[in-house]
């Protein structure tokens, strides 16, 4: 039987599954019998380590391993330092996909295909260096999910009776947070809008618990933390504990150190309030009211923290859905994904009933425009301005086509820009650069003022776009936002073994 595989490629930790001869999802434990693997890459001996000896390595001697990689997916110049290399994020990427998929190869036939999941805020870049990620890896990936979108599917596909109406999906993991607002009928799904916080999640729980240690420690020591006494493993450790006792005591050397709940909860308060403020800003979005709302389901770690579900609750004014397995519902909707998107001839009979009902409708993510020159009538002069051409929760995938007009007779270039933006912006300062370029005219002695310029912009399923720049006389520039320079060093690391 050929493996339809789902990944859930995540900042602190990563999980693997996929679709069974029952036509179910089950993740896959890796080689040391866990069903999620740290997402941290280690130098040993000049072969990259992932993993859980990674992740200790991390915590006393960062110089040797690099982690929270994916929270810079996005920075096309970033590196990190592992041993004697140089990585991109792409790249350190890729050696933990590598590591799931040596570590379950026993399981798998042939690979027909992969997902890989994405916060929804994911940038364009973000995307295209998961996309570079898989290819590096080794991996076909023909297509990416949103977290949030992954964890849906999986809770409609898992629920005794059919769903039906509005719910909320809630996925605060370990590097990012992403609140989603869907509407279900049966196993149909359709994302009515999706927001998220590129850093927000565990990570940051962990930093606040390791900050109050070490205030802690100083004022009663007057020394700093070695690492080597209490780590930021050591601190999630403690976080942990508090989400079933009022106190803990970390041990910290020969010293014990008393965090109270409460104090932890005060020094987090200002995450869980972005939380709040961006679940009420989604809901608005999607022009719902909150009773609206049937059931918001979890998904990530960190939504066991006891304040993280009074703040659910608060803000939804209902009890969440919880699943004893909120770590692996994003890798296991993952795989049914791509059971979905795939020939499904090659799934078990039991596998194609499974998977045949299955249908969504996902949305765009944020504005993409272009920049233009527009005659301000207040100013009484011409600038700049940003007009927007995709808008943020359109249903995808999508192509659309906007004129535009070239501004003085003779003129020998088009100057373009692809832009990004959260919320609609004219405001060319307000709006991200993903793209720039130049289309030269080659006989501007016949460009006139006003001649046409038509823009199209095309938005897959994989929320990744395609944008064409076009002349009347049949000149243009295309480009593939896919297929742009994800950040990758001299060193790609196909000589490195990964281990």
């Amino acid at each position: 039987m050929s493996a339809f595989i789902g990944i859930d490629l995540g900042t602190t930790f990563s999980a693997i599954s996929y679709i069974d001869e029952t036509g179910r999802p089950k993740i896959i434990p890796n080689k040391e019998g866990q069903n999620i693997t740290p997402s941290v890459v280690a130098d040993r001996d000049g072969k990259v380590e992932v993993g859980e000896y990674a992740s200790k390595t991390w915590a006393i001697e960062p110089d040797k391993a690099a982690a929270r990689f994916k929270r810079v997916m996005s920075d096309k110049e970033k590196r990190f330092t592992v041993g004697s290399n140089q990585f991109s994020p792409a790249q350190l990427s890729s050696f933990v996909l590598k590591k799931l998929i040596q570590d379950t190869q026993h399981v798998f036939g042939d690979i027909e295909e992969v997902v890989i999941t994405i916060p929804a805020n994911f940038s364009n870049e973000a995307r295209e260096a998961t996309m570079e990620a898989g290819k590096l890896a080794g991996l076909d990936v023909n297509f990416i999910i949103n977290e949030p979108t992954a964890a849906a599917l999986y809770y409609a596909f898992t629920k005794e009776k059919d769903l039906s109406g509005y719910y909320a999906v809630y996925d605060l993991g370990g590097g990012t947070f992403d609140i989603s607002v869907i509407k279900v009928s049966g196993q149909d799904i359709e994302i009515i809008s999706s927001n998220g916080i590129e850093k927000c999640g565990g990570d940051d729980f962990d930093k606040a618990m390791f900050e109050l240690v070490e205030k802690k420690y100083l004022e009663k020591t007057g020394n700093k933390i070695d690492p080597r006494d209490f780590s930021m493993n050591d601190a999630e450790e403690e976080k942990k504990a508090l989400s079933n006792r009022e106190m803990t005591r970390a041990k910290v050397g020969r010293e014990l150190i008393e965090i109270t709940r409460e104090e932890f909860i005060d020094s987090v308060a200002h995450i869980i309030l972005q939380t709040e403020l961006l679940c009420e800003k989604t809901i608005e979005e999607s022009n719902i009211k909150v009773s609206d709302i049937k059931e918001v389901f979890l998904s990530g770690g960190s939504t066991r923290i006891p304040k993280v579900l009074e703040s659910i609750e608060d803000t939804f004014q209902m009890k969440p859905t919880n699943t004893i397995n909120v770590d692996e519902v994003v890798a296991l909707g993952a795989s049914l994904y791509a059971a979905y998107k795939g020939d499904r001839s090659k799934l078990s009979a039991a596998g194609q009933a499974a998977v045949e009902k299955i249908k969504i409708l996902d949305v765009t993510n944020k504005f993409f425009g272009t920049l233009a020159i527009g005659f301000n009538e207040s100013k009484n002069t011409y600038e700049s301005r940003n007009s927007v051409i995709i808008e943020k929760g359109e249903n995808i995938p999508i192509s659309k086509t906007e004129s535009f007009y070239v501004i003085r007779d003779n003129q020998e270039s088009i100057e373009l820009t692809v832009t990004e933006s959260m919320a609609y912006q004219e405001d060319p300062q307000w709006v991200k650069k993903i793209w720039s370029g130049v289309l030269e005219l080659e006989n501007p002695d016949f460009v006139r003022e006003g001649d046409e310029v038509l823009v199209t912009y095309s938005y897959d399923d994989n929320q990744i776009m395609n944008c064409k720049f076009s002349y009347k006389d049949g000149e243009f520039v295309e480009v593939d936002l896919s297929m742009t320079d994800a950040g990758n060093s001299d060193n790609n690391g196909d000589e490195i073994e990964v281990i």
